[in-house]
């Protein structure tokens, strides 16, 4: 049964992380955008859009690259902050590089942008510090046995004797 909410916390831990990371890399692709204060104000209906889809787009380009890095410090009850956030770093740079045309001859990324690749890895960075945060941080704690109770106190002696059942 703890495996069960174990994995609720997980999920609730990857959306979370994905929701940020999707703000952080639309706000970052778009902050030129936004430093032009000449244009008026931004229409917020299309910033909730926006936003929208860069949480879809890290969502579903990031679970697997993520499941892999839950697995591993779930399997060896990894709890370090340092580690969610080396992981998530990861995570994002593999989904940049996902993105982009390898070329196996040459065994060489063709088109890589730096600003695009510190935007995705440092987006994967804050969120595995977010995951850390909610489920992270009880890493590989469903595994163990519920504490025993402790047997109640024993009764003063005047006290009256139980009733038999």
């Amino acid at each position: 049964m703890a495996l069960i909410g174990r994995l609720f916390v997980i999920l609730f831990g990857f959306l979370a992380a994905s929701l940020v990371a999707g703000m952080i890399v639309v706000g970052a692709v778009l902050f030129p955008e936004f430093s032009d204060l000449g244009d008026g104000l931004v229409d917020q209906s299309a910033l909730n859009i926006v936003m929208g889809f860069g949480f879809i787009f890290v969502s579903g380009f990031a679970l697997l690259p993520a499941m892999l890095v839950v697995a591993i410090t779930e399997a060896f009850y990894v709890r370090g902050a340092l580690t969610y956030a080396v992981g998530g770093g990861l995570v994002g740079l593999a989904c940049y590089l996902g993105l982009v045309p390898f070329d196996p001859e040459t065994f060489h990324f063709q088109g890589i942008v730096r600003r695009h690749l510190e935007i995705m890895t440092g987006a994967g960075i804050i969120a595995g510090l977010v995951y850390w945060m909610i489920a992270g941080r009880n890493a590989g704690g469903w595994r163990k046995p519920p504490t025993p109770l402790k047997p109640p106190p024993p009764l003063p002696s005047h006290s009256p004797s139980p009733p038999a059942s």
